[in-house]
């Protein structure tokens, strides 16, 4: 049960990097698809094979993973 006085529930959330980002609300799926794909790759320094790699951590195979940055035409930053 969730108790507030009023028509607005307020919530404090503590840690600034807990805190979930907003949601875009405008922009394609392919742009949101794009968007975490490349957080994901510059997270892991752009491994995408391995061991806590980037397809590991988006749950698809790498190939699946190579065929993605490629379409989406996602290119390290030097």
């Amino acid at each position: 049960m969730i108790l507030a006085r009023g028509s607005t529930l307020q919530i404090k959330l503590g840690n600034p990097a807990l805190r979930p980002q907003a949601a875009s609300t405008s922009g394609t799926l392919e742009e949101a698809e794009r968007d975490h794909i490349l957080r994901v790759l510059e997270r892991c320094g752009w491994r995408i094979r391995g061991t806590n790699a980037a397809a590991e951590q988006l749950g698809v195979k790498p190939t699946t993973l190579e065929s993605r940055i490629k379409k989406l035409g996602l290119v390290q930053r030097q």
